[in-house]
C-alpha cells in the first residue's frame, strides 16, 4: 500500500474544525486585509507558535487566529482553502464543524459566518465534486445560555446546517451541562454530535449518548476504558470520529503505535479517520491515513473498512452513500 494510494483513496471527513484549517499564510493575508496586527513578525514566527504542548495551549492560539475573521469573504476564503487541500487528499464528502460563538462574541453577524462558509460549500461541489454539510458547535467552556442564544441565531439558517455539536475544553465541562440546548436543537430538526472521551472520561461518552442523544461521538478514545460502554456503542452502531495526529499532538496518545484505533475496529466499533484541526496538528486527512497505517501496520482491508465507515457514518442519504461506496470500489479495482 503506497502513500499515494492512501492519499487518493475516496473518503469522507467527519471531524474537521474549519477554523482549525487556518494556515499561517492565509491568516497573515486576511489579518492584513482587515487591518489587524498579529503579534508575530513573520509567517514562520507564527508557524513556530503552532508548537503547543496541550489542548489549552492549542485553543489559545486557535482563538487568536479566529479573531482575524470578520467578513463573509474571510469565512469563504478559509473554507475554500480547506476544500483545495481536501480534494488533493481524496475527500469526496466533508462534514465541517464551525464555532459561531468564537465570532459572534466579537460582534460578527451570524449571517456573515454561515453565508461565507455555505457559499464555499456550494462552490466545492461545483468545482471539485465534493459534497459537504455544516455542523454548528457550541463552545463548552461558555455557559449553556450562550449556546441557547446561538441556537436561536441559527434557526433562520436551518437549511444550511445539518447538526449541532459540542467542542472546546472538555475536562470540567461535561455534556450534562448542555442538555437543554441539545433538546431544543433536536426539536428544531438538527441532528446532534459531541466531542467526548478525548481528554474527558468514559462517563462523558455515556452522557453524550444518553443525555444529548448524539448520532456520533467525536474522538471517543476513553470509551475503551469501559467494557460496557464499548458494547453499548457497538450495539447502537454509534460511529467514532477518530483523529490520530491530533491525539498525538495533544498528548492524548503520544505514541501512535499504541493508538486504540485497531482495538476499536476489533471491538466492532464504527471507527473513522479524520484530521480535526490539520493546520495546527501537522496533517490533513490523507496524512492521518498515512501516519496511522504506518504506525499500526494496518492491512489494506482495514484501511478500506475505515474509508467505507467514513461514508456509512456520514449524514448523507442512503443513495448518496451508495454512490460514494461505489467510488471506493471502483478505485480499488483500478488500483489492484
Amino acid at each position: 500500500m503506497t502513500e499515494d494510494f492512501l492519499l487518493q483513496l475516496p473518503k469522507a471527513e467527519l471531524h474537521l474544525h474549519i477554523e482549525g484549517t487556518y494556515e499561517p499564510e492565509l491568516m497573515f493575508k486576511i489579518a492584513e486585509r482587515n487591518g489587524i496586527s498579529l503579534p508575530y513578525a513573520s509567517v514562520e514566527d507564527l508557524r513556530q507558535a503552532y508548537n503547543f504542548k496541550n489542548l489549552q495551549e492549542f485553543l489559545d492560539i486557535y482563538y487568536q487566529g479566529a479573531a482575524t475573521l470578520m467578513q463573509p469573504q474571510d469565512f469563504y476564503d478559509l473554507a475554500w482553502a480547506y476544500f483545495h487541500k481536501a480534494h488533493a487528499q481524496g475527500v469526496v464528502h466533508a462534514e465541517i464543524f464551525f464555532d459561531p460563538q468564537t465570532h459572534t462574541d466579537r460582534n460578527i453577524p451570524f449571517a456573515s459566518i454561515i453565508n461565507g462558509f455555505h457559499q464555499a460549500c456550494l462552490d466545492a461541489q461545483k468545482v471539485f465534486g465534493i459534497s459537504s454539510k455544516l455542523i454548528m458547535c457550541f463552545l463548552r467552556h461558555l455557559p449553556e445560555s450562550s449556546a441557547l442564544a446561538t441556537l436561536e441565531q441559527a434557526i433562520p439558517h436551518r437549511d444550511k446546517i445539518v447538526a449541532v455539536g459540542l467542542d472546546s475544553s472538555e475536562v470540567g465541562h461535561p455534556p450534562h451541562d448542555f442538555v437543554n440546548v441539545f433538546a431544543k436543537a433536536r426539536e428544531a430538526g438538527f441532528l446532534t454530535v459531541a466531542h467526548a472521551g478525548e481528554e474527558g472520561p468514559a462517563e462523558y461518552v455515556w452522557e453524550a449518548l444518553d443525555l444529548l442523544k448524539v448520532s456520533r461521538i467525536d474522538h471517543g478514545n476513553h470509551s475503551l476504558d469501559d467494557q460496557k460502554l464499548i458494547a453499548e456503542i457497538a450495539a447502537r452502531k454509534i460511529p467514532l470520529t477518530v483523529c490520530p495526529l491530533s491525539n498525538q499532538k495533544l498528548q492524548v496518545c503520544p505514541d501512535l503505535t499504541k493508538h486504540p484505533l485497531r482495538q476499536m475496529l476489533e471491538s466492532g466499533l464504527i471507527a473513522t479517520i479524520n484530521s480535526d484541526d490539520p493546520a495546527y496538528f501537522g496533517g490533513y486527512i490523507g496524512d492521518n491515513y498515512i501516519a496511522i497505517q504506518k504506525a499500526l501496520d494496518l492491512t489494506e482491508e482495514e484501511v478500506l473498512t475505515l474509508a467505507r465507515n467514513s461514508v456509512q457514518a456520514s449524514f448523507l442519504t442512503a443513495a448518496e452513500k451508495e454512490n460514494l461506496l461505489t467510488k471506493i470500489t471502483e478505485f480499488i479495482l483500478k488500483n489492484s
